[in-house]
């Protein structure tokens, strides 16, 4: 037996004696190039114009968008119907298989058709919000310039954009695909949105980096947050996993850099303002200014021997 023989039976064996891993029978799984692929086409309709190679213009765009949205359908139901497929037979069903003719197949495949015309029929009201969304980052950096650069080069309003799709399919019970699109864009930008937290319109994350918002999270109107927010669950067993476990941020809040926010309980007051680095375990109420006490800094002369530190 040569190398890779050996190689092939190893791996086979594991299959055998690790079964947790393996995904061998049963319904196709989503495919994440496909999931990436859909991403980048649902960013082409709703940005139109800066997903394109061609400049789009009044003779050309009802092509190329009709073009790329036809994709978009055919694409998603494709991706839908695997995912409904592993859901039902998940669920004890043993006809949802790889069969093309099964019954089960044909309604999985069916139901796809029907929830992606729902989908794509929130596309103009998601634009609506994503546009509050880049004006709410215009007016809220004092370094942006104007819309352009916004949409080409923040993170964040890429990260919610997605999310906003995302959330649509999460709030239908379609599995697998809201949270490969959250990790796809997570992976992108550092910005980890749980597709069920429901978030209002004219969100800003400035900076983006390492943002945490967890499945239950609810978010109002107008609200900014830094770099390295947290808004997380406090330790809860599996079982109540169901359960509302993360904030409420009310309208108008703004959230410093690396402040962590836990809880379900917890609810931050509209027009409040959480400072950087703040730890919040409890509700504050409107109006609040939570910050933490200014450390004590201590400056020594230049010529005074202070022991020096190697990493």
């Amino acid at each position: 037996m040569d190398q890779l023989e050996k190689l092939t039976a190893s791996l086979l064996e594991s299959y055998d004696n690790i079964g947790g891993l393996n995904h061998i029978h049963g319904p196709n799984l989503p495919s994440r190039l496909s999931i990436q692929n859909i991403i980048d086409d649902l960013e082409g309709l709703i940005f139109p114009g800066y997903k394109c190679e061609e400049p789009l213009d009044t003779a050309n765009i009802r092509y190329s968008i009709g073009e790329r949205l036809n994709r978009v359908m055919k694409n998603l139901t494709k991706e839908i119907t695997k995912s409904l497929c592993f859901q039902r037979r998940l669920d004890g069903d043993p006809y949802c298989m790889n069969d093309p003719g099964s019954g089960e197949i044909a309604k999985c495949r069916s139901d796809s058709e029907v929830l992606t015309v729902q989908i794509l029929n929130q596309l103009p009201a998601i634009r609506s919000m994503v546009h509050k969304d880049v004006e709410a980052a215009l007016k809220g950096d004092p370094a942006s310039r104007s819309h352009e650069e916004v949409i080409l080069s923040y993170p964040g309003v890429e990260a919610i954009m997605i999310h906003r799709v995302a959330h649509e399919l999460w709030i239908r019970d379609i599995p697998l695909i809201p949270r490969m699109m959250s990790e796809h864009i997570h992976g992108k930008t550092g910005i980890d949105i749980h597709p069920g937290a429901q978030i209002g319109e004219s969100f800003f994350i400035d900076h983006a980096t390492g943002v945490v918002i967890g499945e239950t999270t609810v978010i109002g109107k107008n609200v900014k947050i830094y770099q390295g927010v947290t808004i997380g669950a406090l330790s809860v067993k599996k079982e109540e996993a169901n359960t509302k476990r993360h904030p409420t941020i009310e309208d108008d809040v703004t959230i410093y850099s690396g402040a962590t926010i836990l809880g379900g309980k917890t609810v931050i007051g509209r027009n409040s303002i959480i400072g950087g680095n703040v730890w919040l375990t409890h509700s504050v109420p409107a109006g609040s200014r939570i910050y933490i006490r200014d450390p004590e800094h201590v400056i020594r002369n230049k010529y005074e021997h202070v022991q020096d530190f190697q990493i």
